[in-house]
């Protein structure tokens, strides 16, 4: 399962119960944490705490929120999200395997 969240006292909240849940259905989990450097490194502790992996960190950048705005596709427009994304797909691959 993959979870995003952000890097803030509610993403935390938010992520906590999601891992809660997730963990009852027996499932592999990672984050994502989007609009990086926002907040505080809360999320990065309890992830580690957990032993949940952190997938990708995306950053918090403005130039995303235009893109997104004029209907753009960031993926097309900015390096470090394609790079972003790519990782996270490199990462789910080895934790669920390439044929799930």
């Amino acid at each position: 399962m993959l979870l995003v969240t952000e890097p803030t006292p509610f993403g935390l909240n938010d992520l906590r119960l999601a891992a809660e849940t997730i963990r009852q259905l027996e499932k592999p989990i990672g984050v994502v944490i989007n609009r990086h450097g926002i907040g505080n490194s809360e999320v990065e502790t309890y992830c580690e705490a957990e032993a949940i992996p952190v997938l990708a960190k995306i950053p918090f950048d403005k130039e995303i929120a235009g893109h997104y705005s004029r209907g753009e596709l960031v993926f097309d427009k900015m390096d470090q999200v394609r790079t972003a994304l790519q990782q996270i797909m490199n990462q789910i691959e080895k934790i669920v395997g390439k044929d799930a």
